[in-house]
């Protein structure tokens, strides 16, 4: 029997995959771009420049955003297949070390001998091999974590996350335009904070405050770093 809102191992690991892409590449894209931007408008007051330079970041980002995770993710799910030939093949070569040691996982996780044996023989007879990787591998043969679906999160994620200091630093009029983006990203932030935390069920102040110094922090140095590029330059 299930409860309501209770959380399972299915519907979980699918959803921290998404989750994992979709906040690291929305976290990313707003400050990484905010860093950019408020750099940028702090060396020159230009706003086709600065608009220039944020376009080129949200597309170099997202770009790289989901490049990276493809790489990364297919990394895994090759680990993950190349453990499950491995498993099979142990299955057949030997099937009764592979069902004692079965019976010993379950044994450690506090089952008596007997009834450890019984529940690794009942399993091995219905389908070894998921048995296997569910117990030992923690892997799920039907649900492969997908290269795809997280490249595809992570590009739209920080995309969206992007518009955020691009479009707060561009719109404004020139004396509101860095006090403009830093409210906007921190609010950004703040959001993706608390979805975050929301989804993941961990705390919300915690993931919020990481955000928000982060964001602030990059913001900070970034600009005074342009500042005083541009009085350098000028």
């Amino acid at each position: 029997m299930t409860h309501a809102g209770e959380a399972h191992h299915d519907d979980l690991s699918g959803r921290l995959n998404w989750l994992r892409a979709g906040v690291l590449g929305a976290n990313d894209g707003i400050v990484s771009t905010a860093g950019l931007v408020v750099g940028v408008a702090g060396a020159t007051t230009d706003r086709t420049t600065v608009l220039a330079a944020g376009v080129a970041g949200l597309v170099a980002g997202a770009l790289s955003m989901a490049g990276g995770e493809y790489v990364s993710v297919s990394t895994q799910r090759d680990t993950e297949r190349a453990a499950l030939r491995l498993e099979a093949h142990e299955l057949r070569e030997m099937p009764e070390e592979e069902e004692q040691e079965l019976a010993d996982i379950y044994e450690e996780k506090g089952l008596s001998p007997e009834l450890a044996a019984q529940v690794a023989r009942e399993l091995t007879e219905q389908d070894a091999l998921r048995a296997h990787a569910e117990a030992e591998l923690q892997i799920d043969p039907d649900n492969l974590t997908s290269p795809w679906q997280a490249a595809w999160a992570s590009l739209a994620s920080f995309a969206v996350g992007a518009l955020i200091p691009l479009v707060a630093i561009v719109l404004p009029p020139l004396s509101w335009r860095v006090w403009t983006c830093a409210v906007a990203v921190i609010v950004g932030l703040v959001l993706t904070g608390m979805i975050s935390a929301r989804l993941g069920g961990s705390p919300v102040w915690r993931a919020v405050r990481r955000n928000v110094v982060v964001g602030s922090l990059t913001m900070l140095v970034t600009y005074y770093v342009g500042l005083l590029f541009g009085v350098t330059v000028g």
